[in-house]
């Protein structure tokens, strides 16, 4: 089992926060040499300058993708990406922009197919939260940005990739062990990774005679800047300690299951959700 490093208490004032600003840097770099399993292909990975999606992209240009990285306004963060996709050897794409409105979310995939000429892989990966415990004082301002980031925007992305996606594309969404848990404190933001999951069901049915497969990966407890981003300093500390692996798990250990699921290894997969939790639920 991985050593958990201990995290000290931290919190910053903003949604989404930054990765070069967290103590400890989560850990995103690949544990093994790439074998080529997306060579030729172009990926399009939303919130894929930190967390998670960088993690994502990182591992998806070792295995010989080309990457666009769509993303917020998280800057700094996102050229950071771009150096580790090109030390690769890959090229990188930055597209900045709020994926949450519709026509940004078409800029997104119009500019990913100009500069690389295709589209095979969607990542729709972009999220907010916030924690949430009492319904009645969540705005209906921060309602609506946790939906549009969480939800519309793998709609309105996905609306513009597919006519893009050819047989053999695939389209992975992130989901989260709080659509099949629950989460009393994170209400807005669990009830958005449902809708996700369904999503990723519907899809998968709906895409199945094309050739298309569509799934998704429900994470358990990361170390992402989700985590100092919408918590108090306090609940920031140990986090992920209460698991039963007894701490967080790092972006890399989720990337894997993209990779899985946007690969050829992953052929026979379809309307599937991969839980990599750390056994925050089983059997789900």
């Amino acid at each position: 089992m991985t050593d958990a490093p201990h995290i000290p208490a931290q919190h910053q004032d903003s949604m989404p926060a930054d990765e070069y600003k967290m103590d400890p840097a989560p850990d995103y770099m690949p544990r093994h040499p790439g074998v080529g399993k997306l060579t030729g292909k172009v990926a399009l990975i939303t919130g894929g300058d930190s967390g998670i999606g960088r993690a994502v992209s990182v591992l998806f240009a070792r295995e010989g993708a080309k990457v666009a990285i769509a993303y917020l306004n998280e800057d700094k963060d996102a050229e950071e990406t771009r150096r580790l996709v090109e030390a690769e050897g890959s090229e990188a794409l930055l597209i900045a922009g709020d994926l949450g409105v519709k026509e940004h979310a078409t800029d997104a995939v119009e500019k990913t197919v100009a500069r690389f000429g295709q589209l095979d892989i969607l990542i729709n990966n972009a999220a907010m939260q916030w924690i949430d415990e009492d319904l009645t004082e969540l705005s209906e301002e921060r309602l609506r940005r946790t939906m549009d980031s969480n939800v519309m925007s793998y709609f309105f992305c996905t609306q513009a990739a597919l006519p893009h996606l050819k047989e053999g594309a695939c389209i992975v969404n992130t989901t989260s062990v709080n659509a099949f848990k629950g989460n009393d404190s994170l209400i807005a933001y669990s009830t958005t990774r449902g809708a996700s999951l369904a999503f990723s069901r519907s899809m998968a049915s709906n895409l199945v005679d094309k050739g298309i497969r569509v799934n998704a990966v429900a994470p358990g407890p990361v170390w992402t800047p989700f985590i100092p981003g919408s918590m108090p300093a306090d609940m920031v500390e140990d986090f992920g300690s209460s698991s039963p692996m007894g701490r967080a798990g790092q972006p890399w250990e989720i990337a894997t299951a993209f990779l899985f699921l946007a690969s050829s290894d992953g052929s026979f997969f379809t309307g599937q959700t991969l839980h990599p939790n750390g056994g925050m639920i089983v059997g789900a």
